[in-house]
């Protein structure tokens, strides 16, 4: 059985509460990553299925999913705001940031201290 990326965040997130310290940080980096992977491949499937619309559209569509841009963005970086718009409403990407905020509450993230 293969385990997808919001399953596998999901199933993270889940561990989470119960672990401490170190084991937390293992848990919330892999599933930073996991987050980051969905993220770039959502960024993939949009650049090509948006790939028939100009910039200036794009620009339209960013703003009304409250990404505000600007016309100094470039095409790719307008796509990667949609993205990141459909992506922050996904269940694995509102587990992982439940778990991010849960983590730094107890006084874990993964930032590291200087």
């Amino acid at each position: 059985m293969t385990v997808t990326t919001t399953q596998r965040i999901l199933d993270l997130a889940a561990a989470a509460p119960a672990s401490l310290d170190e084991d937390l940080v293992l848990l919330l980096r892999e599933a930073n990553e996991l987050y980051q992977q969905g993220l770039q491949e959502l960024h993939r499937s949009l650049a090509e299925r948006l790939g028939g619309l100009g910039t200036e559209e794009l620009m339209v569509a960013a703003n009304a999913a409250g990404m505000p841009c600007d016309a100094s963005q470039d095409r790719d970086e307008v796509i990667w705001l949609l993205a990141l718009a459909e992506w922050e409403m996904t269940p694995a990407a509102l587990a992982y940031a439940e778990m991010a905020k849960d983590a730094a509450h107890r006084g874990v993230c993964l930032i590291p201290e200087e």
